[in-house]
């Protein structure tokens, strides 16, 4: 029953109509089954949305320098089909770093957004320490970083 009624907020905030539902991490694990991670980041970047899980599918873009301040990230940027860029922001403290990525290749990546106006960006990416939150990953060429 619980998990109907999820499904139901989750849909509802599908439709045009659904500016007030709030998305949270509840409602992305029911995300994940209802539909596409790029149709949830779209409307996540058309109105604001923050703070949710999504598993999506994209293509490698930049490679950018890693971030070295306080815990440690590879970054790097992807682009959806849709044509939404988001910023890949993976703690190699937490996890293995993404190896031999390229310009071009794909990853599917399951972590957290976050809204900027630039499409946004994804972190979260690894084991949750204290299993308060789901675990997130980047799985390239067959492996799973996390």
């Amino acid at each position: 029953m619980k998990k109907l009624l999820l499904l139901t907020l989750f849909l509802t905030a599908l439709s045009p109509l659904s500016a007030q539902v709030h998305f949270s991490p509840v409602h992305s694990a029911v995300a994940a089954k209802a539909t596409s991670g790029h149709k949830i980041l779209a409307i996540a970047f058309r109105t604001g949305r923050s703070e949710f899980m999504v598993k999506f599918t994209a293509t490698v873009i930049a490679i950018l320098p890693d971030d070295m301040d306080g815990s440690r990230h590879q970054r790097f940027l992807v682009k959806l089909k849709t044509g939404q860029t988001l910023l890949m922001v993976h703690n190699i403290d937490l996890a293995p770093r993404v190896r031999n990525l390229k310009v071009g290749h794909k990853i599917t990546a399951f972590g957290e957004y976050i809204w900027n106006d630039k499409g946004g960006l994804i972190h979260k990416t690894h084991l949750d320490p204290g299993n308060d939150d789901p675990h997130g990953w980047i799985q390239h060429k067959g492996k799973r970083y996390q």
